[in-house]
């Protein structure tokens, strides 16, 4: 196991106290091999590593005591390889271990290596679907479409929002709504994606963006369908009416700024930040997908944060962090890869202060 740095809340925050913390890690990816390679066979990748880096994670929340009101796992929690050796369950089984002995609750978020090990129905019986953990204040008429955890369906999206303290709301989003991951070939969502993917990517292998006008359509992102965009706009109107400041959740980032290529995107990203610019409470995104991690700030004054990923981080470094939530900004605090930030709630102030588009 790693020795994980000390810090210090002091150097970033002074001697206020966070109105609560919440933990936050993303791409485990675990899987009981040999290190490999991504899919460009570039950078390097600590399959078995992961759950020993999970593990410190673990160990270094709980020593945070009370303030920590929850952990956000911004999906890819095992890798795809799991399903090749017939290994899923169990590494599933081996990652879920470690996190139960997290004494906050877990908010999981369902990425394409999800999709890669399980059908969409069997996430939605499993331990990764914390849709239990929603907040049933709000339930507008977009979210009455929407059964409960048990009962849906292939054809629904895996999203829910909750509200841990008054004036302050998160928003899980489902970014493989859209995609031909997971899904049952006769349904429907599935041939509507295949169709839109097909007509964006003329590709023999639908992974390889080479020669797209619009690279970002490939087959491991995917998007948001109209009626969870809807679902989402009225959240954030309730928001918005209610004077609470949201930070929402996806596994692909949603901003091009937010990434250092033209790849790791959603695909109806932009549907997304129309959605989110037409609403006043939304201060953060959060994402994971791009193992590199990046950020920016938008011209609506919405902070893009995507988290390092765990399964490419070496022995010796690490990839997490815990967000601190004041009244008028996040602090991150990150652990190895991930580096301290201070996202103040810049849309309540100067606009001039922007600095991406």
């Amino acid at each position: 196991m790693d020795e994980t740095p000390t810090w210090t809340t002091g150097t970033l925050t002074g001697n206020s106290e966070p109105c609560f913390s919440f933990g936050v890690i993303a791409d485990i990816q675990y899987a009981d091999l040999e290190d490999g390679y991504n899919f460009w066979g570039s950078r390097r990748r600590y399959y078995r590593h992961s759950l020993h880096l999970l593990q410190s994670a673990v160990e270094e929340w709980n020593k945070e005591g009370n303030l920590l009101e929850f952990v956000l796992q911004l999906g890819d929690i095992i890798d795809g390889f799991n399903a090749q050796h017939k290994t899923s369950k169990n590494a599933l089984g081996r990652v879920m271990k470690e996190f139960k002995k997290l004494r906050a609750p877990v908010h999981h978020i369902w990425g394409n290596h999800e999709l890669y090990n399980f059908t969409r129905d069997y996430l939605t019986q499993s331990e990764l679907n914390t849709k239990s953990l929603e907040d049933h204040i709000f339930l507008g008429s977009a979210a009455k479409g929407q059964d409960s955890p048990g009962d849906a369906t292939a054809e629904h999206y895996y999203a829910y929002h909750f509200s841990p303290v008054t004036k302050f709301r998160f928003i899980l989003l489902d970014a493989y709504d859209l995609s031909v991951l997971g899904r049952d070939k006769s349904t429907q969502k599935y041939q509507d994606s295949l169709k839109l993917l097909k007509e964006k990517n003329p590709n023999e292998n639908l992974n390889s963006p080479t020669g797209l006008a619009e690279p970002h359509f490939v087959e491991f992102n995917g998007g948001f369908s109209q009626a969870q965009l809807d679902w989402f706009n009225e959240v954030l109107t309730f928001s918005d009416r209610n004077e609470e400041k949201v930070v929402v959740v996806g596994h692909i980032p949603i901003h091009p700024d937010s990434t250092d290529d033209s790849v790791c995107l959603a695909w109806n990203y932009k549907d997304a930040l129309s959605v989110i610019h037409s609403h006043q409470c939304v201060v953060c995104f959060l994402a994971g997908h791009l193992h590199d991690g990046g950020y920016c700030l938008d011209s609506h004054g919405v902070h893009h944060l995507t988290l390092e990923g765990i399964v490419e981080t070496p022995p010796g470094s690490h990839a997490f962090g815990t967000i601190h939530v004041y009244d008028n900004k996040l602090v991150l605090m990150g652990r190895g890869r991930i580096p301290d930030k201070v996202m103040y709630y810049t849309k309540y102030e100067d606009k001039c202060k922007y600095n991406c588009l």
